[in-house]
């Protein structure tokens, strides 16, 4: 049977490949400590030691964008991914990753 494209998942997006180390605030409402592993102006992925569900909802602090929202899509061995509340315009989206990539 051959293969589909329109079954392909068309939320997925491009990333790009940064080590950040991010603070944010969990469900909780705790400091949290993310290592963001990869970027889009809609996602990330971060590594991270405390374990949430899918479905809660973070606050992380990210260069140029200040404080967004995100909701945790799904977690995997200390990784999670997560939805932003808002996509990060394209001018702010560039200069987020030149921030991270200067650390």
């Amino acid at each position: 049977m051959a293969s589909n494209p329109r079954l392909v998942d068309e939320r997925s997006e491009p990333r790009d490949e940064v080590h950040y180390r991010a603070r944010a605030f969990g469900p909780d409402n705790r400091p949290l400590n993310l290592v963001v592993v990869n970027m889009s102006a809609r996602g990330m992925m971060a590594r991270c030691e405390t374990e949430y569900a899918v479905g809660e909802r973070v606050r992380v602090h990210l260069p140029v964008v200040g404080l967004i929202q995100a909701e945790i899509r799904w977690c995997l061995g200390g990784r999670m991914g997560f939805q932003l509340d808002r996509t990060i315009g394209l001018g702010d989206y560039y200069g987020l990753l030149a921030a991270m990539v200067r650390g």
